[in-house]
């Protein structure tokens, strides 16, 4: 059996934090399934290396691979400044209507935390992935657009703003809250987690912020009517769907985090949660990601192109490493995921790990990054 999987190998550290995790992922399927299943790489280009080879950052046939994928994964992409793409990232979620991004957070034994219990933490963020402040509806100080939009405003809403004020705009739709929230319960149905909690400022935004919480209510009640509570315990074989208020819960997840399981978010906020999270569990280097439409799972390093150590050899390709074991998981490769998973905590337990997680962990020995890579490799079970 294959499976085609696009990558892109992404800019800054992306190279080499792939070229230490896809050899680990190659040879979790090969011992998992004695060479009966394997992995079919095809690479697409986006960001700096489609923008050297093509003098596009973003090819069409890029895109093209993309929309007939059912999976993909990539190293972190940057956005060359003046190049007109606000974000490729944010770009390549709209585009390919990538509305959920998916971030499990659980704890690795032999991490330092900031937590007396980070074996605690294990919880599965949902954040919506495609409006909110990210649409990127904002006008400058002072532009003739943010002074027409002052003027109407004032003029037809009464509503009375400074005249030098930069003006953003924050829309949040039923339809897009709703197939979030549906996301996360089945989520949560699936695999046995008890609840769902919905993060939101609704106490100040109410009209935004406040509406994805009671669409949220809507969806458990009227799709889930007998899978979901809204009120009460958890009970065995059903969801509670709760709510909270985000400042309330980044309070919480810090002194009860046994208390959340699955975390369904708008984007601003599910943004800012994931990777405070991560920071409870050894930081973005741990964190794997997936973005996901209804056709295409999207998989990726949750940290940033980290430009400052590219090319020294000292990234932590877990991250990327552990969106793979995401997505062997996803396509129902169970066991390769496993082994995958057991090599990082038998690496991790042996103390020899790259920089960011030596500096976390006392008497650790920090190694490169393609050395880490081998050392996953040779602990795979």
């Amino acid at each position: 059996m294959e499976q085609t999987i696009y990558y892109l190998e992404g800019d800054g550290v992306g190279p080499e934090i792939w070229r230490a995790a896809r050899p680990v992922l190659d040879a979790a399927v090969d011992k998992a399934y004695s060479g009966e299943r394997r992995l079919v790489w095809r690479e697409i280009l986006a960001g700096e290396k489609a923008w050297k080879e093509t003098g596009q950052l973003l090819p069409e046939e890029s895109l093209l691979a993309l929309r007939g994928a059912a999976y993909a994964i990539k190293g972190p992409l940057g956005t060359p400044v003046g190049a007109g793409f606000r974000s490729l990232n944010v770009t390549l979620r709209r585009t390919l209507d990538l509305y959920a991004c998916i971030r499990p957070v659980r704890y690795f034994p032999g991490i330092s935390s900031p937590l007396r219990h980070p074996e605690r933490v294990d919880m599965v963020i949902f954040r919506e992935n495609t409006e909110d402040v990210y649409m990127g509806i904002e006008f400058q100080s002072r532009s003739a657009e943010a002074r027409r939009l002052i003027a109407f405003l004032r003029d037809e809403l009464g509503v009375e703003l400074a005249e030098a004020a930069g003006i953003g705009i924050k829309p949040m739709t039923e339809a897009a809250s709703r197939r979030l929230v549906r996301r996360a319960i089945r989520y949560a149905l699936a695999t046995g987690r008890p609840s769902v909690t919905l993060m939101h400022k609704g106490n100040i935004m109410k009209f935004t912020e406040g509406a994805f919480r009671a669409w949220g209510y809507a969806v458990a009640r009227e799709e889930f009517p007998h899978l979901c509570l809204t009120e009460g315990e958890a009970q065995a074989g059903k969801v509670l769907v709760q709510d909270s208020i985000a400042d309330a819960l980044f309070q919480s997840v810090l002194l009860y985090p046994e208390r959340f399981s699955v975390i369904a978010a708008p984007n601003l906020n599910g943004d800012y949660l994931s990777d405070a999270l991560a920071a409870q569990v050894g930081g973005l280097g741990m964190a794997p990601g997936v973005n996901m439409s209804d056709s295409l799972a999207f998989y990726e390093a949750t940290h940033g192109t980290a430009p400052d150590i590219a090319g020294k050899d000292s990234a932590n390709p877990c991250s990327l490493l552990l969106s793979g074991s995401m997505m062997l998981e996803n396509m129902g490769w169970t066991e390769a995921a496993r082994r995958i998973e057991a090599a990082v905590e038998t690496v991790i337990a042996q103390g020899r790990v790259t920089a960011d997680l030596a500096a976390q962990m006392e008497g650790a020995t920090p190694v490169g990054c393609a050395r880490f890579g081998d050392l996953l490799g040779e602990a795979l079970p």
